[in-house]
């Protein structure tokens, strides 16, 4: 048994069985960091949450590219502890566009890695079989995941671009030569309609069959062995049964997700029991599964709502026993004026934010030490 200290003190215990933690990783081969992680994360998960935002070291609120800023930082003095990137970029486009992608987030994710910090990564997935974009509308409307399974038309191509995954997953390696773990979330939302890969166009069985593929391909085949795999619909489900429909088994998952932005005030509706209720399923099924749980993606576009951070946020993810490892919110675009889902300085929530980050329940960058570490300890 090893006892840790958190910002305020108070203690989490980390129980382990002859040696070993008692908790599920899909993995058998993964890199010790990617071990000490998963481990970590589910520790964390019953005192405490991380805060992450996506694309937080990238760009910002009327910025991009300057090294070691986030808005984040910029309002608390902390990056958030988990950074969220996207492999987007990684298909669809010259070798050169690709390779000058895989650089850019190389370095973001290797120097996350030797802050302390950790890095989830998304999919927005150009369809590989209609050479149009990530949504369906922009797709030209192909179903392409019958397409991409084993078997299909477009099996090889899908290989292909899983390779350019595996090499990049096999790249970021810091100056002690140890492999970044990351938390990869394929196939996100799945069971909207936005997207190519959505419930109205993808067969149960077919979802399955890429989803178990791409776990094993990457895995087995090619030998990425610093990834956790999370499983996140969006928040059209009210019960474990209708969560787990597409569930591709135990063999296959390392973290349920969820991504709810209607739940929290998308376009000035707040259901927030229903929120909870989601959550719990979540964390519950985490529980009974001895898996990671998170809130994958949520948000408030523009944050108008000044006290959102501590009124809506925290409170729900307090007013059940969650065990939730994380919860990230979306974007700051670098252009518009309205699309942030973070305050900056100045914003109308910066100050509520600030309380936000004071809590005791809530984990950024600058209180995590050694969470890669078997040793690890909050600050």
């Amino acid at each position: 048994m090893t006892v840790i200290t958190n910002k305020k003190n108070a203690l989490l215990i980390l129980f382990m069985t002859a040696g070993h933690f008692l908790f599920a990783q899909i993995d058998k081969n993964a890199t010790k960091e990617t071990r000490n992680l998963y481990h970590n994360l589910k520790t964390i998960s019953k005192e405490h949450i991380l805060f992450g935002h996506q694309h937080a070291l990238e760009y910002g609120h009327g910025w991009s590219n300057e090294t070691n800023r986030s808005d984040v930082k910029l309002v608390t003095g902390s990056h958030p502890a988990v950074v969220g990137i996207d492999f987007s970029g990684f298909s669809g486009q010259s070798n050169d566009a690709i390779e000058k992608t895989k650089e850019t987030l190389k370095k973001n994710v290797i120097d996350t890695y030797e802050r302390g910090g950790i890095t989830t990564v998304s999919w927005h997935f150009l369809n590989p079989a209609s050479g149009g974009g990530f949504y369906w509308k922009d797709s030209v409307s192909v179903a392409a995941m019958s397409l991409i399974k084993p078997g299909g038309s477009h099996h090889e191509q899908y290989k292909e671009i899983l390779k350019t995954i595996a090499d990049f997953a096999n790249s970021v390696k810091a100056k002690d030569g140890s492999l970044a773990p990351m938390i990869f979330r394929p196939y996100h939302e799945f069971d909207g309609d936005w997207f190519w890969w959505g419930k109205k166009y993808t067969s149960r069985e077919d979802f399955i069959a890429v989803w178990q593929f791409t776990v094993s391909y990457l895995r087995d085949t090619l030998g990425v062995h610093n990834f956790i795999y999370a499983f996140s619909p969006d928040n059209r489900f009210n019960s474990e049964e209708e969560y787990l429909e597409r569930y591709p088994g135990d063999d296959y998952v390392d973290m349920f997700g969820m991504d709810d932005y209607g739940d929290f005030g998308r376009d000035g509706k707040y259901d927030l029991e229903a929120s909870i209720r989601k959550l719990k399923i979540i964390s519950d099924v985490g529980i009974k599964k001895n898996k990671l749980a998170a809130l994958t993606e949520t948000g408030l576009e523009s944050i108008p709502n000044a006290t959102w951070w501590t009124e809506t946020l925290l409170k729900v993810l307090k007013v059940e026993k969650l065990e939730l490892a994380y919860v990230l919110v979306w974007r700051n675009d670098a252009t518009s004026p309205t699309h942030f889902y973070a305050p900056f300085p100045g914003q109308t929530s910066a100050p509520d934010f600030i309380k936000f980050y004071e809590d005791s329940y809530t984990l950024f960058e600058n209180d995590l030490k050694n969470v890669y570490n078997k040793k690890f300890k909050l600050k």
